[in-house]
């Protein structure tokens, strides 16, 4: 099993249709931990830290999202991993 950690940007229509307790819900129900939060400028950004078949699944959902979303764009840089406890909404 190969932990990674990912942060992750997602463009669109992603602020105001619950794209971030989406992403919370996906990502606990995989096992992972991290965070999500809206940025200044329209985008959702996560830190995204688990198995690297697990956050793999994740991205893939990032692309679809929540009913209401419209993904543009998801891009993925890799990041340093955090010790963390579970994945929260910031």
């Amino acid at each position: 099993m190969s932990i990674i950690s990912q942060h992750c940007y997602v463009s669109g229509r992603v602020q105001g249709v619950w794209y971030r307790s989406g992403a919370q819900k996906k990502a606990r129900a995989l096992g992972l931990t991290g965070w999500v939060k809206n940025t200044d400028d329209g985008r959702v950004a996560l830190l995204v830290c688990g198995d690297e078949t697990r956050v793999a699944a994740l991205v893939q959902w990032l692309w679809k999202g929540p009913l209401f979303a419209r993904v543009t764009d998801v891009s993925i840089e890799a990041a340093n991993e955090e010790s963390l406890q579970d994945f929260e909404i910031r």
